[in-house]
């Protein structure tokens, strides 16, 4: 079983251990510092040096035409007209089967509507 399963285990014991150091780390440790200082790379020449991502902003004035650009800001219409019947056919709206809205044309009965099932 592991730790993180067990209900009710906490650890308390939080403190970094200090590791001894083997015979020799030094020399090999030494031997790296100076392999990244060879190439540039040691982190005392990182914090020296001027960070670039590598990629400049063109300069986009030497390339543009003379077309004009448009700034305007056209202004806000409003709320739209609701669109309303002006026809004569339609007479009025009929409820079918579940609140289920009809339109009754000039002819029709909501009666016979509202008597209609599935």
């Amino acid at each position: 079983m592991t730790m993180h399963i067990v209900r009710g285990m906490t650890i308390i014991n939080t403190r970094k251990r200090r590791r001894n150091k083997q015979p020799g780390e030094a020399k090999s440790i030494e031997a790296h510092n100076q392999w990244l200082r060879k190439r540039g790379l040691h982190p005392d020449q990182l914090k020296s040096k001027e960070k670039s991502s590598g990629a400049s902003i063109p300069d986009y004035a030497a390339t543009r035409t003379k077309i004009k650009t448009s700034d305007v800001v056209t202004p806000i219409a409003g709320k739209r007209k609701a669109k309303e019947y002006s026809g004569d056919y339609i007479v009025g709206i009929a409820t079918m089967h579940k609140s289920n809205l009809v339109p009754v044309g000039r002819g029709q009965s909501p009666e016979e509507l509202a008597k209609m099932r599935r």
